[in-house]
């Protein structure tokens, strides 16, 4: 079975998708800035070397194969226009670090290896609903990073297709982590929830099968495109 490199996997929707690839017999390699048990690396992305350790390590356990890469890490707190130059520049860098640069670096390393290997593989990125529809006035930061996850993701898909080497993004809108909440708690609850026709935000689960799906069953032909939960809070 596949051996996958999940980051940001110790907890919300990187736990659930950790435990419904292991359900399915995979390997499962994962990822978080302090790691708590054996199968998770410890790595900071905001550390610039720490993705290329993380690959080469996670290299190493997978005896020289990873199958797929799971881009999951982000970082989402508020940043308001109204804070200093220099707070404001530093959550913009440190949110773009964790959700785009080591996304990019990651996701480099694994089409190297796989195209010196001849092997293929396939990269999921869990981008979000605010790539698209853009996010809250204190989130320009957090928007603006998902939206470069989604035009790398559509960039490498049409570059190495033809390598078999396919990329998936899928776009969850609100889901009910911790953080999640904490957010909606701030923005009144139940008026974002009416934006939500749905009625409710997605599950951890819920997102976990898109990305799974991605992982190990959707066909060649999907490579590119971006499946989108939020409830149809936002379509295309």
């Amino acid at each position: 079975m596949s051996t996958v490199l999940l980051t940001g996997s110790s907890r919300g929707i990187g736990k659930a998708i950790a435990e419904a690839l292991r359900a399915r017999g995979c390997t499962v390699i994962g990822h978080a800035t302090r790691a708590t048990d054996d199968d998770t690396i410890a790595a900071d992305f905001l550390d610039p070397p720490a993705p290329q350790q993380l690959w080469q390590e996670a290299l190493e356990r997978g005896e020289g194969q990873i199958d797929v890469l799971i881009n999951n890490a982000g970082l989402f707190a508020s940043n308001p226009i109204g804070s200093s130059d220099i707070e404001w520049l530093d959550a913009w860098e440190d949110t773009m670090r964790i959700n785009l640069t080591a996304s990019a670096q990651l996701s480099r390393f694994a089409v190297r290896n796989w195209l010196e290997s001849g092997s293929g593989g396939r990269i999921v990125h869990i981008a979000s609903r605010a790539g698209h529809r853009g996010d809250s006035p204190d989130h320009w930061h957090y928007a603006a990073s998902k939206g470069g996850m989604l035009a790398l993701h559509k960039t490498i898909a049409r570059a190495y297709a033809a390598k078999g080497i396919y990329s998936f993004a899928v776009n969850p809108g609100f889901t009910a982590t911790a953080m999640a909440d904490d957010y909606l708690a701030s923005r009144g609850g139940s008026g974002l929830l009416a934006d939500i026709p749905l009625g409710r935000v997605a599950t951890p689960e819920e997102i976990a099968a898109c990305a799974v799906f991605c992982a190990l069953d959707a066909p060649p032909s999907l490579t590119g495109a971006t499946l989108d939960a939020n409830g149809a809070s936002y379509v295309r």
